[in-house]
């Protein structure tokens, strides 16, 4: 009884630093978008908000772009930061909207996340550090990696679709 306790104990323990140690990392990072969770929660949709602010994750085969096969690029949600073509996009059988890698290296940071009693790598935007997913290393050449991203943290623009306001003025602020 005792050793179970102490085992309990230790595991909770455990887990809250583990956890806690991530949210550190991503706040010791300096994004160029910071906003208020009031401000967050103006700008975007209940589930937008679970998914890019609270780190949640949407059903598989429930998302808007699991399936998508149009061509364009994948924004991000909460700032407009291009993130993923959809010449980077494969069909995973995972329900998730999949790519083999970003748009470039500087679009997406990656975080190790040690939550819900398992290590993986978690994906955020570089821009504000929204969560995006995760990655794994069991996706297809050239690199080998899924980039498992949900579809209420992108925005998709198909190739010749004007840009939406939130993708403009990303574009005016930090595209040189």
């Amino acid at each position: 009884m005792r050793l179970s306790l102490v085992l309990l104990l230790s595991l909770a323990y455990f887990t809250g630093s583990c956890q806690s140690k991530s949210e550190q990392i991503k706040e010791n990072y300096a994004y160029p978008v910071q906003k208020s969770d009031e401000e967050w929660k103006k700008l975007l949709s209940d589930e937008q908000f679970y998914v890019l602010r609270r780190q949640g994750t949407e059903y598989a085969f429930t998302g808007k772009y699991w399936d998508n096969k149009k061509k364009g690029t994948y924004y991000s949600a909460a700032t407009g930061q291009p993130l993923f073509r959809s010449e980077h996009k494969y069909t995973s059988g995972t329900g998730w909207p999949s790519f083999y890698q970003p748009i470039d290296d500087n679009a997406v940071k990656e975080i190790v996340d040690r939550s819900h009693g398992m290590v993986r790598t978690e994906v955020v935007d570089s821009g504000s550090g929204s969560h995006l997913g995760h990655v794994f290393n069991d996706g297809p050449a050239p690199t080998g990696l899924r980039y498992c991203m949900n579809s209420a943290s992108l925005l998709f623009v198909a190739d010749g679709e004007e840009l939406p306001p939130l993708v403009k003025e990303w574009k005016e602020k930090y595209d040189n």
